[in-house]
């Protein structure tokens, strides 16, 4: 699993296109993608034009993509794999992952986000993650994915998964950024041999904070310190701080110059004491910023990963 990737969420059409397209052009190997992102047909033309012009081999690239809320039923994990392998163009992914442990009942396969006549997200109450995990493993065993993995579990969801799996999690996603460094729950993935991939790695910029009154990542005084001091910018800081950790990393961009600039990451290292400068950011759970509270009442779902601290 290439440590650097690039994020495609909330990208579609030509500019995601444009985004995975500069990415390969510039050294990326690891897209991550997923069926909840409706982009996937779109990053499936660039890779076949990719393919076909004989610039790259499938197993050049490591392919994420994820199971969406309205697929989580063990029943529906094999349809929903194959109507993403079908849109990318690909006869496997190389990792698979839970996108969120909370289950909806969608209309049909298009209405991802479901929603009643209140605005309130149409739950499935009877989410059981032990039989969507035998739907992943179901996925391994025919050969559609290499790998399978959950993400946006918490320490107890993890520690269920990992207990029952005849298939043991190789990878789980979830947000991590100088503000919110998830210790406690990196130390239970690193337990179980589970690696980390960080969503949002420099503080989701596109996001409003929620909880205290701090500057974006990219403008904290220290960053721009040390991204000054180093001829760098402060995305490159913030990635290459957290890579550093022993973290995957996503960032997200569609503008050329930034995606390139983000992968220009292995010039340099941080030295111990920018480490420890950077690592005393962290605000622990005052820092996230996704909660997932934009799918009105998901938290009444017992599932609900962020009804405990991590």
């Amino acid at each position: 699993m290439p440590v650097i990737g690039i994020g495609t969420a909330r990208a579609r059409g030509d500019d995601v296109k444009a985004a995975v397209s500069a990415a390969l052009e510039c050294g990326y190997r690891h897209i991550d993608t997923s069926y909840l992102y409706q982009n996937e047909a779109a990053i499936g033309e660039v890779l076949k034009e990719w393919f076909s012009s004989g610039r790259l081999k499938r197993e050049d690239l490591f392919i994420t993509s994820k199971l969406p809320m309205i697929g989580n039923r063990e029943k529906d994990v094999s349809r929903f794999l194959l109507k993403s392998l079908a849109m990318l163009g690909l006869t496997y992914v190389d990792l698979y992952l839970i996108h969120y442990p909370v289950g909806f009942i969608g209309k049909d396969d298009n209405d991802i986000k479901p929603k009643d006549e209140e605005g309130n997200t149409v739950l499935d109450f009877e989410t059981n993650l032990e039989g969507i995990w035998r739907g992943m493993e179901a996925q391994v065993d025919a050969g559609r994915a290499k790998s399978i993995g959950i993400s946006n579990f918490n320490s107890k969801q993890v520690e269920r998964i990992t207990k029952l799996g005849r298939i043991k999690p190789a990878n789980q996603q979830v947000e991590v950024h100088a503000y919110h460094m998830q210790r406690d729950l990196r130390a239970v993935c690193e337990k179980h041999s589970i690696t980390v991939c960080a969503f949002c790695p420099i503080g989701a910029p596109h996001m409003k904070i929620r909880t205290e009154k701090h500057p974006p990542l990219l403008e904290h005084p220290l960053v721009v310190k040390i991204a000054s001091q180093r001829g760098k910018t402060t995305a490159q800081i913030l990635l290459r701080h957290l890579i550093q950790h022993g973290l995957v990393v996503i960032p997200k961009s569609v503008r050329a110059e930034r995606i390139k600039q983000n992968f220009q990451v292995f010039d340099f290292e941080l030295s111990p004491e920018e480490m420890a400068q950077l690592d005393t950011l962290d605000r622990g759970g005052a820092g996230r910023m996704f909660t997932c509270d934009f799918f009105k009442g998901i938290e009444r779902h017992p599932e609900h990963p962020f009804n405990i601290p991590f």
